[in-house]
C-alpha cells in the first residue's frame, strides 16, 4: 500500500510546482498583481486568470477525496488487511487520480473529469468496505 500512496503523494507534489508556475508566471506576465496571493482573493474572479484558478483547485482537490484513500490504505496497514485486490483498487485509484489531473490541466472536459472523480469516489468506497469487511 505504501507504493500507490507514494504515488498520489507524487502527483500532489507534480501538481504543486505546476500551480506555483502558473502563479509566478501570472505575476510575470502583470495578469494580477503579486498582492493577490496574501489573501488569495480578488475584486472580481475575473481578475484571476483562469490557468492560476485551474490549477489551484486541482491542487486542492489533491487534499479532498484522496484523504479518505490515504486513511483507508493506513488502516488496512494496520490492521494487516491488505489483499491483492486491495492493492489492485489501490492502483486503480492512483490511476483515476491520475486521469483526473490530466483531464483538469489540460482540456478539461467536466464531464469526462466528473467521470473520473466518481470512479476514484467509488474505489474508495470500495477500498473501505474492503477494510470494515475483513474486520468483521
Amino acid at each position: 500500500m505504501i507504493f500507490p500512496m507514494f504515488a498520489m503523494v507524487l502527483l500532489t507534489f507534480i501538481v504543486a510546482v505546476i500551480a506555483i508556475r502558473a502563479r509566478v508566471a501570472s505575476v510575470r506576465l502583470r495578469q494580477i498583481n503579486l498582492g493577490y496571493y496574501r489573501l488569495m482573493q480578488a475584486e472580481v474572479s475575473g481578475q484571476v486568470p483562469e490557468r492560476v484558478q485551474v490549477t489551484t483547485r486541482c491542487f486542492n482537490n489533491l487534499f479532498e477525496v484522496p484523504i479518505l484513500f490515504y486513511v483507508a490504505c493506513i488502516a488496512g496497514l494496520a490492521l494487516g488487511h491488505i489483499s491483492a485486490f486491495t492493492l489492485i483498487i489501490a492502483w486503480l485509484f492512483v490511476i483515476s487520480r491520475i486521469v483526473h489531473t490530466w483531464i483538469h490541466l489540460t482540456y478539461n472536459n467536466v464531464l469526462h473529469r466528473m467521470t473520473a472523480f466518481w470512479l476514484g469516489l467509488i474505489l474508495v468506497l470500495v477500498l473501505w468496505i474492503e477494510q470494515v469487511l475483513m474486520v468483521l
